[in-house]
């Protein structure tokens, strides 16, 4: 598909399908890549969920592939089977129905800062763009998430945050639209990777933004920055035109 960008209109009118597909292809550039692993979901308020399949990575999957799931993790539509992991979202749709999107995978440096037990300090303004909301740190590992059981113990320790590091797993990113999940995940991966880097060099242990910057960004719903979700929606479908076909 052939798109021209607009002042007014910067990406075409997507279906849910449609957005995972580009929330999927968009993160895998951004280091959300490892292999299989990784669910989104995306709550539709009939007691389903779209998701994406098992089986197949990331940076390969169409909306045709897109499957829709019961609460129970039973597939009401598709031919794909349900991710290994989905219990952890499962038990978050359950628990918190104001989230309709929700997105795991264990991204290179979010995974390492999750494995070390740490929240990263935020040194950048790119790290913390566009109302990140409230990152935690999930500590109390009870297993793999694949168990409902733990599965819930992870969710019921995240409270309410938007962003979680899930010690010894990965992350989990939440929020109303998939644009706000996008640029949750693209600050959080940024913010782990510069507090690594930082960390490297033998930098300061905390950052110089001031604290009305933070104050700022930990507010909002993560849709204020219009024009960062659509540039990265028009990219993937620059590099492929025939994606959303």
């Amino acid at each position: 598909m052939t798109f021209v960008p607009t002042a007014r209109t910067l990406m075409p009118d997507l279906t849910p399908a449609q957005e995972i597909v580009l929330l999927a292809r968009t993160l895998w550039r951004e280091g959300y890549d490892d292999h299989l692993a990784g669910h989104i979901t995306y709550n539709l308020g009939d007691g389903t969920l779209l998701c994406n399949p098992w089986l197949l990575t990331w940076n390969e999957i169409r909306p045709r592939d897109i499957i829709r799931i019961d609460l129970d993790g039973n597939v009401v539509e598709g031919e794909w089977p349900v991710p290994l992991g989905i219990p952890l979202h499962l038990e978050l749709h359950r628990l918190r129905p104001d989230v309709q999107v929700a997105m795991h995978n264990h991204p290179r440096y979010g995974t390492v800062w999750a494995d070390m037990g740490e929240i990263p300090p935020a040194y950048d303004q790119s790290s913390s763009i566009g109302g990140g909301g409230d990152l935690v740190l999930v500590d109390e590992y009870q297993g793999a998430v694949d168990n409902g059981s733990a599965a819930a113990k992870t969710v019921a320790a995240m409270g309410d945050g938007e962003l979680a590091l899930l010690a010894g797993h990965g992350v989990f990113v939440l929020g109303v639209t998939v644009r706000a999940v996008h640029q949750r995940a693209v600050a959080l991966e940024t913010r782990c990777r510069n507090a690594w880097m930082v960390r490297a060099a033998g930098g300061p242990t905390t950052g110089s933004l001031p604290e009305a910057w933070f104050a700022r960004t930990r507010t909002g719903d993560g849709n204020g920055f219009r024009g960062f979700w659509e540039a990265s929606v028009r990219a993937e479908l620059a590099a492929d035109p025939t994606l959303l076909d």
